[in-house]
């Protein structure tokens, strides 16, 4: 059996894919010859990032969607159809944190809002179930797919502070598996469903938490490096790898898998 990491011609659905995790997979994934479809809820930064790919040479289109509204998402596979045709590929990108739902100074476990917990585990959860099943649809029908999820280290160990962050990843994990048994089960087993759980990157979601505005490292900034072995935050860019496997013929057998990304963190117990 050869092994085939070949994407060309490939179509992928990109959620969250003005972000910064998820532009840089649509880029990349161009670069391999991937159809991509940049969807997200600000269409001008969508547009922007189908832009930057065709003016390298990539294929790519983008779309205005909700992940949390489901017309809008059926609204996106309609355009996506029409430009691409079958979709191989969906990766579930929108996602993120929310300082009101996370505890500290200024804010007490005790005062969080129900509304602020439920804005968190519906953009990271909600969204990613709504996504596939509007576009998982599609796999049904040709009996062949791809999904990646976005989880975190989050979802592994509970982290201080993010409480809603880190329950709705770890149910995204959970989500990863529960999909993948049920594609297999009740439609074909050439669909696949796995995720990713990248490990501590610098981004606008979570730099209040690892860094001072000077840009000096905050307490727990200090105890992600010490708890990480390589020393040193991650780069979008070196997500990508993972990605493409597991969307990779390459990654025919890896399902229900969640693939930790993280420089050793998850590994490392401290002693």
């Amino acid at each position: 059996m050869t092994l085939d990491y070949n994407l060309q011609n490939k179509t992928a659905v990109i959620t969250g894919g003005s972000g910064i995790i998820c532009s840089v997979i649509a880029k990349e994934m161009a670069k391999k010859g991937v159809r991509v479809a940049v969807l997200g809820r600000q269409a001008e930064k969508a547009k922007a990032i189908a832009d930057e790919i065709r003016s390298e040479g990539g294929t790519a289109i983008s779309y205005g969607a909700n992940v949390l509204e489901k017309e809008s998402l059926l609204e996106a596979r309609d355009f996506v159809r029409k430009e691409f045709g079958d979709v191989d590929i969906l990766i579930n990108g929108a996602g993120g944190n929310d300082t009101k739902a996370t505890t500290g100074e200024d804010l007490s476990f005790f005062d969080i809002k129900a509304e602020n917990l439920k804005k968190v585990f519906d953009l990271n959860v909600t969204g990613a179930i709504l996504t596939t099943q509007v576009f998982g649809q599609m796999f049904t029908e040709t009996g062949n797919g791809c999904v990646v999820n976005i989880s975190s280290m989050a979802a592994y160990h509970p982290l201080t502070k993010t409480i809603a962050y880190s329950a709705a990843k770890a149910a995204v994990n959970n989500f990863t598996q529960w999909m993948a048994v049920h594609f297999n089960q009740n439609y074909s087993k050439k669909i696949r469903v796995n995720a990713i759980a990248p490990g501590f990157l610098l981004t606008s979601q979570n730099r209040f938490l690892m860094q001072h505005e000077d840009g000096s490292l905050t307490e727990r900034g200090q105890s992600v490096l010490a708890k990480t072995p390589m020393g040193r935050f991650g780069e979008p860019e070196e997500l990508v790898g993972a990605v493409l496997w597991l969307c990779s013929d390459a990654a025919a057998f890896v399902n229900g898998a969640v693939i930790p990304v993280d420089g050793g963190f998850s590994a490392y117990w401290g002693v």
